[in-house]
C-alpha cells in the first residue's frame, strides 16, 4: 500500500478523522429543557458559586487541548497553522481511541510566544490539560515552563512524551543485553526539543524523584557536531545542557562521540550513520534511530555493524519508539487524580509502566506494540497512583 496516496485519499473522502457526538440524544422537549433552557442555568449557577463544580458540571474533566503553532511539524518543518491540522486531529483521533480522552486541536495563527501563551491562558477554563505539540524549540520549552502555573497540565509531548517511551525502550534493551543504566554512555544527535528532554530524563537533570536511575554519561550533537563548554554562539537551550552533558567536555563530530558509547539516540535526520559508525561503539550497542520516515541508520545496517539491539520511529519496523505509548495514558492518569501539572515522578511512572507491558523483552521486542491497547490502562493507573502520592505527601507537608 502507497500510505501516502491512500493518506491523501482518506483524508479528502473523510473531511478530517474526528467529529463531535452528543452524549444525549435530544428527542423532545424535556430533554431540550434540561440539556439546554431553562435547566441549563442550574449548573452555570453552581458553578459560579462553587467554581471547582467545573469538573463535575463539564467537559473539562475529560478534555485536552492540542495546541500547536505549526512550527515544527513532524519532521517537515514550519508549515504554519493550517498544514499542521490533519497532525493534531490525528493526536485528538489517538486521544480517544487509546484513553477515551476528548481532545480538540487549537492550532494558532501566530508564532509569537507571548501571544501563544496568552491565547493558551485565555481558552484554559474549558480544558483539563493542555498538550503542546509540533512547536520549534527553543521557544517551545519557554512556553511549556511560563504555563506551569496553569492549574492543570501542560505537556509538550515533542519533549517528554518521546523521553518517556526512549526511556521504557532503554529500561528493557538493558534487560536484554545485560548492560546497567547507570553505567551507560549515551550519545544523542539532536539538540532540539525531544533531544533536550531525552537528556535531562536520562540524567535525571532537575528531577529530585527517588526512582528516578541516571544514565552515567550524555554527549549531545547537533548539526556542528558535539555540544561542548569551548563552542561559541550556543542558545540558552544548548548552553543550558551543558550542566548535565559532556562532562568530559569532548569535541569532534557525532562520529567522534560514537566512539566506545553503549546508547546512540537519533532525533535528527535520516542516513547519518553506516556500519562501520557503529563497530566504533562499544560491545553491544544500543540504537534508537528514530528520525522519520528516514532513520539515521537502517535497523539490517545496524545489526550488521554489531548492535545488539535496534528501535526506530517507524510503525514498519520493530520496536516502534512513538509517543502514542506515553501521551494518552499519561494524561488520562492526570485527569483521573485532577492533577495539576505532569511532575517527574508520573514521567518515570509512566517510562517504567511502558517497559513493564513487556515481560519478556527480545531483540524483535524491547517496547510494547503501539496498538496494545492495555498501555494507555497500565501508564494510566501508574500516573495515577504517583499523582495521588504526590497529593498525600503535599497534605502532610
Amino acid at each position: 500500500m502507497n500510505y501516502n496516496e491512500e493518506s491523501l485519499f482518506l483524508h479528502k473522502r473523510l473531511g478530517g478523522k474526528i467529529s463531535i457526538m452528543p452524549k444525549l440524544n435530544v428527542q423532545n422537549k424535556d430533554d431540550l429543557s434540561v440539556m439546554y433552557s431553562p435547566g441549563v442555568a442550574e449548573p452555570c449557577k453552581e458553578i459560579a458559586k462553587h467554581p471547582e463544580t467545573v469538573w463535575d458540571y463539564t467537559i473539562k474533566r475529560n478534555t485536552v487541548a492540542i495546541v500547536s503553532d505549526g512550527s515544527a511539524v513532524l519532521g517537515l518543518g514550519n508549515l504554519g497553522a493550517h498544514a499542521s491540522i490533519p497532525v493534531m486531529e490525528g493526536k485528538a483521533l489517538l486521544f480517544k481511541k487509546f484513553a477515551d480522552i476528548d481532545a480538540f486541536p487549537i492550532c494558532l495563527d501566530t508564532q509569537d510566544t507571548e501571544e501563544i501563551i496568552e491565547t493558551v491562558r485565555r481558552i484554559a477554563p474549558v480544558f483539563g490539560g493542555i498538550n503542546l505539540e509540533d512547536i520549534s524549540a527553543p521557544r517551545s520549552f519557554e512556553i511549556e515552563e511560563r504555563l506551569q502555573d496553569l492549574g492543570i497540565p501542560v505537556f509538550h509531548d515533542d519533549q517528554h512524551g518521546t523521553a518517556i517511551v526512549v526511556l521504557a525502550a532503554l529500561i528493557n534493551a538493558c534487560k536484554l543485553t545485560g548492560k546497567r543504566l547507570f553505567d551507560l554512555r549515551v550519545v544523542i544527535n539532536g539538540a532540539g526539543a525531544a533531544g533536550i528532554a531525552i537528556a535531562r530524563l536520562l540524567r535525571c537533570a532537575g528531577f529530585d524523584a527517588s526512582s528516578c536511575i541516571s544514565v552515567k554519561e550524555v554527549v549531545i550533537c547537533d548539526s556542528k557536531g558535539i555540544i561542548h563548554k569551548d563552542r561559541e554562539n550556543l542558545n540558552p537551550a544548548k548552553q543550558e545542557i551543558l550542566a548535565y552533558s559532556n562532562p568530559r567536555n569532548i569535541k569532534g563530530s557525532l562520529k567522534d562521540a560514537l566512539v566506545d558509547a553503549d546508547v546512540f539516540i537519533g532525533v535528527s535526520v535520516g542516513g547519518i550513520l553506516n556500519q562501520e559508525d557503529i563497530k566504533t561503539m562499544a560491545p553491544d550497542p544500543i540504537i534508537f534511530p528514530l528520525a522519520n520516515p528516514d532513520p539515521e541508520i537502517m535497523p539490517e545496517d545496524a545489526y550488521a555493524g554489531g548492535a545488539a539491539v535496534v528501535g526506530t520511529g517507524r510503525s514498519d519496523l520493530p520496536n516502534q519508539v512513538n509517543n502514542v505509548l506515553g501521551f494518552p495514558g499519561i494524561f488520562r492518569g492526570a485527569l483521573d487524580a485532577r492533577a495539576t501539572k505532569i511532575t517527574a515522578d508520573m514521567k518515570l511512572a509512566a517510562a517504567h509502566a511502558i517497559a513493564e507491558c513487556v515481560s519478556n523483552p527480545t531483540r524483535e521486542e524491547i517496547i510494547p506494540s503501539t496498538l496494545n491497547q492495555g498501555v494507555a490502562f497500565a501508564v494510566a493507573q501508574a500516573v495515577k497512583k504517583a499523582a495521588m502520592r504526590e497529593k498525600e505527601y503535599a497534605a502532610i507537608k
